[in-house]
């Protein structure tokens, strides 16, 4: 799939941007990435909501070798085939795959840090020891 073909795809859905990743690309709509278009088909991101839907069309999660196992990343599933020739309806699965994308990225918002500056256990540990030290009052030499 080259860029003017996914240009031409997502028509019916709006702008999207198509950046280079991986051996293909990856397609983003609102700064959210929600498709990966590689050599092995085109992919939209799915969670618990869309994946049912993928999977009465048959589609599978994406998967790839490494020299020891095949990993297979359940929050990526192939588009269906037959909706190459659907753009209104891919659009609509665009849209899921977009609203997918955005449940996801709500849960990884990382959580309120507090005010203060964090200092680590063990250089707490070492300015206390320093400190001890200074505070020891020394003996005056009578002479």
């Amino acid at each position: 799939m080259d860029r003017e073909f996914l240009i031409d795809l997502f028509a019916d859905f709006g702008p999207v941007t198509i950046r280079p990743m991986f051996s293909g690309y990856g397609i983003s709509a609102d700064g959210t990435n929600f498709a990966l278009a590689l050599r092995a088909g085109l992919y939209f991101r799915a969670d618990e909501v869309t994946i049912p839907q993928y999977e009465a069309e048959g589609s599978k999660p994406f998967q790839y070798q490494t020299r020891a196992k095949t990993v297979t990343v359940n929050s990526y599933w192939q588009l269906p085939a037959r909706l190459f020739d659907d753009t209104e309806e891919l659009s609509e699965w665009a849209r899921a795959a977009l609203a997918a994308a955005q449940r996801a990225a709500l849960q990884k918002r990382p959580k309120a840090r507090k005010v203060g500056k964090a200092v680590p256990k063990k250089a707490k540990e070492k300015v206390v020891k320093k400190t001890a030290k200074k505070s020891k009052p020394r003996k005056k030499s009578t002479s």
